[in-house]
Parts: structure tokens; sequence; C-alpha cells
């Protein structure tokens, strides 16, 4: 990766003094922003069943440690597309963060370069896709296919000008998901202004004056930049709607067509099954991402967690496989290492943490991980990730 910024770090305000862990962000999230934009980042699919699987999937397995190691020189340090990045986690994609925190995509790529981890730009983000790679190098773009080949064209040309060299296809939204948290919580796309929303704002005045009015005063109405090679709908336009469907008629040519195109290393994002990894293995990407999209898609797909042993048996143990869904810890990063996993990618953590303390709130978030992976790392009697293996986990059964 680039190295980071010298400017200095933002002073850590004293509210990260009770963070512990990435728990503690949620509930601390939950106080800060409008009820609406916590309900959207923390809701998943009807009745959250692969949001939970998410998380208790991990209580599925234990650790088998190894004692009296030398482990006094650890690195938790991987590579992966010609990178060397200084943990095996990274930051997810995640929409529209910007209304978490004041400019999000900025705060959560900047925190990510700082720390060399990777970070994962969203392509449902407030802030053009230019900025954030000339604030950030080495930050990675996520893309929802538009519904006809030559946006698809136009905007991966953009991305190539923009400076990215990764690029993320997340391919599991053929169609909206039935999001019924959403409603009850009073979010909506496109988000609808009236006496329910002024008064979620009126309730939380931290979060108006911080990240709204802001964000109203310098930059105007906040508009979907980067789902095309032109600029989006406002966040408040009837068209959202119609910009984000019509992809129920993708197929893996279009994956051809953009690795024909795209030069960088090129994942795909959103699979569960053996077959659709051999397949994006077979057309040329150069890794994938096993992913439910944090059970915010179909309700009852397995955590990726389930199938991650046997993807890896099936591509090599040289083709890289990538995770996410529910991940907040560092024993939680280290099982999916010790399954195969090159890198876990973790998303609304990082978020709630941005909500909380802005950057300096991301910059604490990577720190509790990366320290966790370390003690964990030294416990397990291991100096590195590619030590681990499943002979460092047992299956808990009952």
């Amino acid at each position: 990766m680039p190295a980071p910024a010298q400017d200095a770090a933002p002073r850590p305000p004293a509210v990260l003094r009770r963070m512990l862990s990435l728990h503690d962000f949620e509930e601390a999230a939950r106080q800060r922003l409008p009820r609406p934009i916590y309900g959207y980042i923390a809701g998943a699919a009807e009745d959250n069943a692969s949001l939970r699987d998410n998380r208790s999937v991990f209580d599925g397995y234990g650790f088998v440690t190894r004692v009296l190691r030398d482990v006094s020189q650890r690195s938790q340090a991987v590579e992966l597309f010609g990178e060397r990045y200084a943990s095996p986690f990274g930051i997810a994609p995640m929409g529209i963060n910007a209304l978490s925190t004041y400019r999000g995509d900025l705060v959560l790529a900047r925190a990510a370069w700082r720390m060399g981890i990777a970070s994962v730009m969203s392509g449902t983000s407030l802030i053009p896709m230019e900025d954030v790679a000339r604030d950030s190098p080495g930050t990675w773009f996520q893309a929802y296919l538009p519904g006809d080949q030559a946006r698809i064209d136009a905007l991966v040309d953009r991305v190539e000008r923009a400076g990215f060299r990764t690029l993320v296809v997340t391919v599991d939204i053929p169609i909206s998901a039935n999001r019924e948290n959403n409603i009850r919580t009073g979010f909506s796309t496109p988000l609808k202004p009236g006496l329910r929303l002024a008064w979620d704002g009126l309730v939380r005045p931290r979060w108006v004056a911080g990240t709204f009015l802001r964000t109203l005063l310098c930059h105007g109405m906040p508009h979907f930049e980067n789902s095309f090679a032109t600029r989006g709908a406002p966040i408040v336009s009837s068209s959202v709607l119609r910009d984000f469907s019509a992809r129920d008629h993708l197929s893996w040519r279009h994956i051809e067509a953009i690795r024909r195109r795209w030069k960088g290393p090129l994942v795909i994002k959103g699979l569960l099954s053996v077959e659709d990894a051999l397949q994006a293995q077979r057309l040329g990407a150069d890794g994938v991402v096993l992913s439910n999209h944090g059970g915010r898609q179909l309700d009852g797909a397995a955590s990726p967690m389930h199938v991650l042993e046997a993807v890896v048996a099936a591509v090599g143990p040289d083709y890289p496989v990538l995770i996410d869904g529910g991940f907040r810890r560092g024993s939680d990063v280290l099982k999916a290492i010790a399954l195969g996993a090159r890198m876990v990618l973790l998303g609304r953590p990082f978020n709630y943490a941005a909500a909380v303390a802005g950057e300096a709130g991301v910059l604490h978030a990577i720190t509790l991980l990366r320290d966790e992976v370390d003690r964990n790392l030294a416990m397990l009697g291991a100096t590195g990730c590619g030590e681990l293996g499943p002979q460092h986990l047992v299956r808990r059964h009952g």
C-alpha cells in the first residue's frame, strides 16, 4: 500500500475511552444517529435469520492452542493482489455512510489508509469516487452493475480513470430485498422528508448540525454519485428506485465483459456456493468475497463461514477467498483465516465507529481489532496468519 499521509491523526475524543470492543460502538451509535439512519445500518431482511446466523456461527468453533512456542516476534500482515496489508481484515463497502458521519466515505478510507488496511468504497455512496481515490490511494471500489453493457463499460472506465486499482463487483442483488425493518424505522429510498423524519432529526441535534446541515451547507443535497459513469439522483429523488432496479437479467457474460475491459485485480462479491466460486475463477476473477450481504438480501441465506472451507478446497489455497458477515472480534477473524480465508471484511462496526467519533472512532476501532488479533495469535502459539489452519479449530456440537 502507499505510505500513509503525514498529517497528524485527529485527537481522540473522550467517548472513545468507553469503547473497549467493536460491540460497544453499536449502542453508542444508536444513541447518536436518527432512528431511520441507525435502522438502515443495523437492520437486515425479513426475520433477520441470516443476520443472527452470521454471529452465532462463530460459536460453533473452538480454538486448539499450542503452547511453549516462541511467539515474541509476531506479524499479522498479509499479502493480497500484490499489496502488503498490516492486518488480515479490511473495511467492507457500505452504502450512504456519508449520512452516518460527515464525509463518511473519506473518513473510512482515510482511517484505513493510515492504519495500512484495505478499504472498499461502495458504489451506493454520496461522495464522488474521484475524491476518495485522490485522498486515500489504495482504496478499492465496489460496483453494482447497471442494467446494460454500455453503462457497465462506462462505469468501469470511470473507475479506472479515477485511479482505483482493485474493482469489486457485487452480484447478489438481482432484485431489491424485503427490508421491513427500514419501513418500521422510517427509512425509505428515496429519503422522504416529513414530520417523523424531522422529529427523528430534532432529537439528535448533534447529528443534524454535524452531519446533515454541514453537508447541505458545504456540498448541497447529497446525490448517489457513483452508481453510473455520470452523477446519479439526489437521495430525495423519486428516480432513485429506478436507478437501482433492472438487474435481474444480468449474467456471467457481463462479468466476462468486465474482465476483458478491467486490467487490474477483479473481485466478485456475494457468492455462497462452490460452483459460483469456481465459475468466477474460470472467468479470470482474481478473487471472491463469500457474503450473504450482511443478511440484507435473502433471509435464511447461510453464513459464509458455513461454506468457507469447501470453497477454499475447491478453488485451491493460492486463490484469494475473502469473507464478510458478522465479524466483531479478533477471534472471529482468526477462525476465518484458519479455515482458509485470505482476508475478512467488516462493515457495520466501522460505520458505527465513524458515527460515534468520525475518523478518530474508526482509527480506534481498527486498533482494538488489530490488538485482539495480535493477542490471539500469541495465545494460539502462532507468529503469523500463515501458520493458522484447520488444526487450530475444533467443531463444537450441541
